[in-house]
């Protein structure tokens, strides 16, 4: 069920069924552009995150860039730090790079995805971003956006 007062500014989506077994948690996909550079409004309700993952391409293909919309979430690039987001944060992931996104445990999160195009696109779904890792997640975050 959808909660009706998360305010953002693109469509919800439909569920996002067809990548449901990427997914912990309920997930929304609303397509926005298609053509050779899609973008698309992804949703997560709180606690969802989708697996960690590769985008694949080459010649420049494959990087993905991710602009939060409403709401709070995740990202992580694997051996770095996770990078919380809120609206107006913007994060490019370069193609090659294990990474995982989502909303926080207590916020709906919605993004903006967008990837470069090129030839030899896809993506590569690897192992769910387990309990053990989600709940180690910083649960403070101050004002200025730093994890505390």
């Amino acid at each position: 069920m959808t909660d009706t007062t998360f305010d953002q500014p693109f469509p919800l989506g439909e569920p996002n069924d067809a990548f449901a077994q990427y997914f912990t948690g309920r997930s929304y996909l609303a397509p926005l552009v298609g053509g050779s550079t899609p973008v698309s409004n992804v949703t997560f309700e709180p606690g969802c995150r989708n697996n960690w993952h590769i985008h694949h391409g080459t010649g420049g293909a494959g990087d993905q860039i991710l602009l939060c919309t409403a709401g709070a979430g995740w990202y992580q690039a694997d051996g770095e730090e996770p990078v919380h987001m809120t609206p107006g944060t913007s994060v490019r992931v370069p193609a090659g790079t294990k990474h995982w996104h989502g909303a926080a445990a207590d916020s709906w999160f919605s993004h903006l995805a967008f990837l470069t195009p090129g030839e030899d696109m896809r993506n590569e779904w690897l192992e769910p971003v387990g309990d053990e890792v989600y709940a180690q997640l910083p649960t403070t975050i101050t004002t200025d956006g730093e994890n505390a």
